[in-house]
């Protein structure tokens, strides 16, 4: 039973599992379940209309994240729904295609909320990706990777066409997700660490360890492809994914350079660049390639707000934990 290509399964049918890293994935994500409401915004609100807290350099910072990642996670669902669903026909990975469309569906009404609570004019926000060059680069850059597969009449049969949809996996997950979203999430929570719009810093450690997992999947799925049909490896197709991932970083990085021209306290354009070399390398070495550019971890504590438990002392605040009882820790 392959993950693409099984004219035989029944996608009704979920047992046997084959792929047990695909229920894995979706236990992991249930685990994480979250809503944009239940982070509290009233700190980031006072912040926001006081004219002592942030600085233009950070406001813009903000409003340039929120208005890429609000744009960029719709694109991701519509090729989860559109274009990955309809060529995987394993089951289990079908129920965690459903699981991550459910998530960034939450990841889109985080972007309303904010808006809704910091009273942003939504038009600004959401016409960023036409309006900033570096925004409309990346996502013209991962769309143009994957407008085959959206073809309706496109079918992952051939070296060929399971090459151009391992690309799209390649387009979707490694770069958009697993480069594009990671200079955002250090710019945000480099903020939260400085006490300021914690609120919304909060919001993005949740998406962050969502994407966490997505980023797993997406490479687990890429991996998976690459074993079961390995006359697409080739030298010259693992070449051109290479080059592909070493655009998305230089798209990044100059994205870095236009949204923090000034830098943050004590953090700075290079250091993001630095961060996005960084994670670069650990996505090529995810789906069997060499690391590009051996660039130390400028941010260290970027692996906190993925490794934190979403528990919470409960005289601090409410759990936010959706496992049963059991399962929940009160220390």
């Amino acid at each position: 039973m392959p993950v693409i290509n099984d004219s035989k399964i029944d996608p009704n049918k979920i047992l046997p599992m084959k792929y047990p890293w695909a229920r894995q994935h979706y236990k992991s994500g249930v685990a994480n379940n979250w809503t944009p409401e239940e982070v509290g915004m009233q700190k980031d609100v006072e912040q926001w209309k006081s004219d002592k807290h942030l600085s233009q350099t950070e406001r813009r910072l903000i409003m340039w994240n929120l208005g890429f990642f609000s744009t960029a996670e719709s694109l991701t669902a519509n090729n989860i729904v559109l274009a990955i669903y309809n060529h995987v026909t394993n089951p289990e990975c079908r129920q965690y295609l459903l699981r991550q469309a459910y998530e960034e569906a939450i990841h889109t009404d985080t972007f309303i909320y904010c808006c809704d609570t910091l009273g942003l004019d939504p038009e600004e926000i959401y016409t960023m990706y036409n309006k900033v060059p570096s925004i409309k680069k990346k996502d013209d850059y991962v769309v143009n990777m994957t407008l085959s597969v959206f073809d309706p009449t496109f079918k992952t049969i051939g070296i060929e066409n399971i090459q151009k949809f391992v690309m799209d996996l390649v387009g979707f997950y490694v770069i958009m997700e697993g480069i594009f979203f990671y200079a955002g999430f250090a710019m945000i929570l480099a903020l939260k660490r400085q006490n300021k719009m914690i609120g919304i810093g909060e919001q993005f450690e949740y998406i962050m360890r969502d994407e966490s997992l997505h980023l797993a999947f997406g490479c687990d799925l890429i991996n998976t492809i690459k074993a079961e049909n390995q006359d697409i490896w080739t030298q010259r197709f693992q070449d051109e994914i290479v080059e592909l991932i070493r655009k998305g970083v230089e798209l990044e990085k100059e994205y870095a350079y236009d949204a923090c021209p000034q830098g943050l306290l004590g953090i700075n354009a290079d250091q993001f660049s630095s961060y996005v070399e960084y994670i670069a390398d650990r996505r090529l070495e995810r789906i069997g390639l060499v690391k590009m550019f051996g660039t130390e971890n400028p941010f260290p504590w970027m692996a906190q707000s993925v490794d934190l438990s979403k528990e919470k002392n409960f005289f601090e605040t409410r759990v936010t934990e959706y496992q049963t009882s059991g399962n929940l820790k009160w220390d």
